[in-house]
């Protein structure tokens, strides 16, 4: 008999994987229909869909493992790495999906409501939320959007050997900046991030990109506190941010 093991588990949704098949459990059917769709637009590698009903899909396991896990450090090469730069690129060159992405003005609201309650919470303290937020800043400009998968943690790239074997977890994807998928895969990562960027192929300003590191990470902290992680633990959003703190004293020095 095959075992059932959580992925992950919180009120939105439960993944578990049952052999060689992930099971998504939603509460919110349309999140699958909409992540089966992105899957179909995206030109590059992603799960085969084995079957859908009414808040479950199952998806066929990719071969491989993970690009990285949080507050881990990532033991796949640097060439794995710059495939991963490469495999984006290709994303972001393919045609827009016909949807609608978030905004700038829309993201500055949210990130201003996130660190208010950030402060207001204790969380973290106020000169880390305030310095996070003057980064932060750097990401909100206008952007040409481009077909992004809007959640590209290490996590969700597999890699075999040197080769991308395929992403998973689209619920996000849509129209957005591109440098906020680089981000999203490096803030975890840091020291990876020149590789990715190599593997992109085109100049890109690193400078924004660390922006989305601090925006990514104010605006998920309440979201993951509420559902029951932490996120003050190694290499998550409030370490993230205490990290950011911690250059800038080391870049003043």
């Amino acid at each position: 008999m095959e075992e059932v093991a959580v992925v992950v588990a919180h009120r939105e949704r439960v993944t578990l994987r049952v052999g060689d098949a992930f099971l998504k459990v939603d509460g919110e059917w349309g999140r699958g229909e909409f992540e089966v769709e992105a899957m179909d637009r995206a030109p590059i590698p992603t799960p085969k869909v084995l079957w859908r009903k009414p808040s479950v899909l199952a998806l066929a396991a990719l071969p491989g493992v993970a690009l990285g896990r949080v507050g881990e450090p990532s033991e796949a090469s640097a060439a794995a790495w710059r495939a991963a730069g490469a495999v984006i690129r290709e994303l972001h060159d393919a045609p827009l999906p016909p949807w609608e992405g978030r905004g700038v003005e829309e993201i500055g609201v949210q990130l201003d409501g996130e660190c208010e309650w950030i402060v207001a919470n204790g969380v973290l303290p106020a000169e880390v939320v305030a310095y996070n937020r003057r980064v932060a800043e750097d990401a909100l400009r206008p952007w040409t959007p481009v077909f992004t998968h809007g959640d590209l943690q290490a996590e969700h790239v597999f890699v075999s050997g040197d080769e991308i074997t395929g992403v998973i977890d689209w619920s996000e994807a849509g129209p957005g900046d591109g440098l906020y998928d680089i981000a999203t895969l490096t803030m975890g990562h840091p020291e990876r991030l020149g590789e990715v960027v190599a593997g992109y192929g085109t100049d890109l300003d690193v400078e924004v990109i660390r922006a989305w590191w601090s925006l990514r990470s104010l605006l998920g902290i309440r979201w993951l506190i509420e559902h029951g992680f932490d996120p003050m633990s190694q290499g998550c959003e409030g370490d993230v941010l205490r990290r950011a703190m911690r250059d800038r004293g080391r870049s003043r020095s």
